[in-house]
């Protein structure tokens, strides 16, 4: 049984904490995408704008097998960034992320290279179709770090395949059997950093429309911090026959009974005695005792004094540790536009952007120019002297910046 897309949704925002939207987005059934830009300045939406333009112009493709014709599309934005990138000063070393969606023939063909990501809700339940092309996710994958280290780590943006840093780009594909009810969801790393997987499922699934949905995402994004632009494209698929939708108003949850506390107060111990309050008698002739003199305590506040003296000496050392190596350490990893670089410092955030280490040194060279085993060696968070970090890098920018 053919199955149709019965509706579609796509927005994007800037979020809170940017000043330019640097991601693009595709909604021209039955094919979507969505970009996120990278670069600095406007290089990043040049590049996700350009990326986007190849999937709604590109027709030399139209003809191909579905997986190769994603394929084909991407690898013609790739080029496009990568051949202005060369030719444009202002926009040189930009790049994007794209993941893309293709129905045909029963299934959704993704196409993908970098963080954004695809998901697929099916019978109440997320599941994430995309493996993220990035420097967290590779150490994910080999073990080197945690979900929970994942969170805060200091490269968690950094990506390490994108559109328009090399001439040919890796492009990863998939093919998705669908079923009627399934609905795909399209996203940059704003949405999915910043709102948990349970958190999309309940937002998606509450509201009565998927541009409802699209809305409430974005909302969700910037309610959790909007670190970053957020896009989302949705798109729900079922029968080709007439669907009859009934909407069913949800259940309204039981009335609790408050079950009513009796408090007892009466005194029940009648079976006792009654207590009769002693009287103390004076004896005539005794001599009244002098006056005790009372017991002098040692004054707590001297304790409080010393522990708040000793807590603050602790803190202290802490900082200095933490000062002197910021001081005397350095590291190499890559910034926000994925662009290596050496930090001074100690690679550890005290909160969201809020971190002991700041850029001492940005390299041309892009992390995604970078073999996977390239990466794991120069992105190690081994605490060097700036002199052997800028060696490192150096050894790399010989053979891959022009």
């Amino acid at each position: 049984m053919a199955l149709r897309i019965i509706e579609q949704a796509g927005r994007t925002d800037v979020a809170r904490q940017r000043s330019a939207n640097e991601d693009s987005l595709v909604v021209r059934p039955p094919l979507f995408a969505v970009a996120d830009g990278m670069g600095g300045a406007q290089a990043g939406e040049v590049a996700s704008r350009l990326a986007a333009a190849a999937f709604r112009e590109y027709r030399e493709a139209d003809e191909l097998a579905p997986e190769e014709r994603v394929r084909a599309i991407i690898k013609e934005a790739n080029r496009r960034i990568y051949d202005r990138a060369r030719t444009d000063s202002e926009v040189s070393g930009m790049g994007t992320t794209v993941t893309a969606a293709l129905l045909t023939d029963g299934r959704v063909v993704i196409g993908h290279v970098g963080d954004s990501r695809a998901y697929r809700i099916r019978n109440g339940r997320l599941e994430q179709l995309t493996d993220d092309h990035s420097l967290v996710a590779d150490l994910m994958r080999s073990g080197r770090l945690t979900a929970e280290e994942a969170e805060g780590h200091p490269q968690r943006s950094v990506i390490t395949r994108a559109l328009g840093t090399d001439p040919d780009v890796d492009v990863d594909t998939l093919v998705v059997e669908v079923e009627a009810g399934d609905l795909f969801l399209l996203c940059s790393d704003g949405l999915s950093t910043m709102v948990s997987d349970s958190e999309v499922l309940q937002t998606v699934e509450r509201a009565a429309t998927l541009d409802e949905a699209a809305r409430d995402l974005l909302r969700a994004a910037n309610t959790g911090g909007g670190e970053d632009n957020v896009t989302v494209v949705l798109f729900r698929l079922d029968t080709d026959e007439a669907i009859e939708e009934t909407l069913v108003a949800p259940v309204a949850g039981a009335d609790a009974a408050e079950s009513e506390q009796e408090s007892d107060l009466e005194d029940t111990l009648t079976g006792l005695p009654p207590v009769v309050p002693a009287t103390r008698v004076e004896p005539a002739a005794a001599p009244e005792p002098a006056p005790e003199r009372p017991r002098r305590r040692r004054p707590r506040w001297r304790r409080r004094i010393l522990w708040a003296a000793l807590g603050l000496g602790f803190v202290a050392l802490l900082l200095g540790a933490a000062l002197y190596g910021l001081s005397r350490a350095y590291f190499v990893g890559a910034d926000e536009n994925g662009s290596v670089t050496v930090y001074q410092g100690v690679p550890f955030d005290l909160s969201d952007g809020v971190g002991l280490y700041r850029e001492r040194y940005v390299s041309r060279l892009q992390s995604a120019q970078l073999a996977p085993d390239e990466r794991s060696a120069l992105f190690d968070h081994e605490l060097l002297s700036y002199d052997q970090a800028r060696a490192r890098v150096a050894d790399y920018e010989a053979e891959a910046v022009p």
